[in-house]
């Protein structure tokens, strides 16, 4: 069986771990953690999923994500099929606050990446001009250690916080209400998603994955991401959607039911509701643009 790379912990002794993850696939468990983290995707795609939102990613995505902030970069099942060669590369940076020292920050020098620190509680996503700067940087520090790794991670959060090029992903209300002791229920609803979308999906079914009634999943699944079960299934189809309406040589009606819609008007009411239009102009856009 195929296993993700894991991060490990940062040590005492160092002030931030860099990391070259390569793998089959990233790790495939929704999870959170007490780091700050900058992860740059370099092959790969898939969904990711970054609080209450989720959205395709390929390669040379790059977001931070701060302390305690949900998330799980999905790679298509293909990843996953037994005989599958495809690879999985990226660049991982995982450090504290307090990775200068607990009060470095506070520092009138230091109020820009202050500032950038507490908007990644939000999640951003680095694009532009500065997705490329920063990429090189990454790479870069792959290479370092000592004093000049911590200068150049500083120049990172430097070139980060005095753009104009980084997005916030969560909606602006969200809050992470999800306990470390939730972590196995959430992940299982999630892998449970992920793999049964195409078909249709009852919500007994995941409330006995949860181990809960119908009506108490409805109130914890609806506290804990911002929207209601149904509108988290619909998302992941209508992102599965988007993908296909990109990458694949397929009718919209073909797409409608690989997607696990089980009617046209439904598919295309669902879409235009979170996506501002048809499928149909959506693809039209995506033909003039290439």
């Amino acid at each position: 069986m195929k296993q993700a790379l894991e991060k490990t912990r940062i040590s005492e002794s160092k002030a931030f771990v860099v990391k070259e993850l390569v793998a089959p696939y990233f790790d495939k468990n929704w999870h959170f953690h007490q780091e700050y983290q900058l992860f740059l995707v370099l092959e790969g795609k898939g969904t990711r999923f970054v609080g209450d939102q989720m959205q395709a990613f390929k390669e040379n995505d790059l977001v931070l994500t701060g302390p305690n902030l949900p998330h799980l970069w999905r790679n298509d099942q293909v990843y996953f099929e037994k005989d599958s060669q495809l690879i999985t590369r990226g660049i991982v940076i995982y450090f504290n606050e307090g990775f200068l020292g607990d009060t470095i920050f506070r520092k009138e020098e230091f109020e820009a990446i202050k500032v950038l620190l507490e908007q990644s509680n939000r999640g951003l996503e680095i694009a532009g001009s500065t997705n490329l700067v920063v990429r090189k940087l990454m790479r870069k520090l792959l290479r370092l250690s000592g004093v000049d790794s911590v200068l150049v991670l500083l120049k990172i959060l430097k070139i980060i916080s005095e753009s104009d090029e980084c997005l916030p992903v969560t909606g602006s209300g969200y809050i992470n209400n999800n306990k470390e002791s939730e972590k196995d229920r959430m992940n299982k609803v999630y892998e449970y998603v992920i793999e049964n979308f195409r078909q249709k999906i009852l919500l007994a079914d995941v409330a006995a994955l949860a181990n809960m009634t119908e009506s108490a999943f409805s109130r914890y699944f609806a506290s804990r991401m911002n929207k209601t079960f149904s509108e988290f299934l619909s998302g992941v189809r209508i992102s599965h959607a988007c993908k296909l309406l990109h990458e694949a040589d397929m009718n919209i009606s073909e797409i409608c039911y690989e997607c696990g819609f089980n009617t046209l008007s439904n598919f295309n009411k669902q879409f235009k509701d979170q996506m501002g239009n048809t499928p149909m102009a959506y693809k039209k856009k995506l033909t003039v643009f290439l």
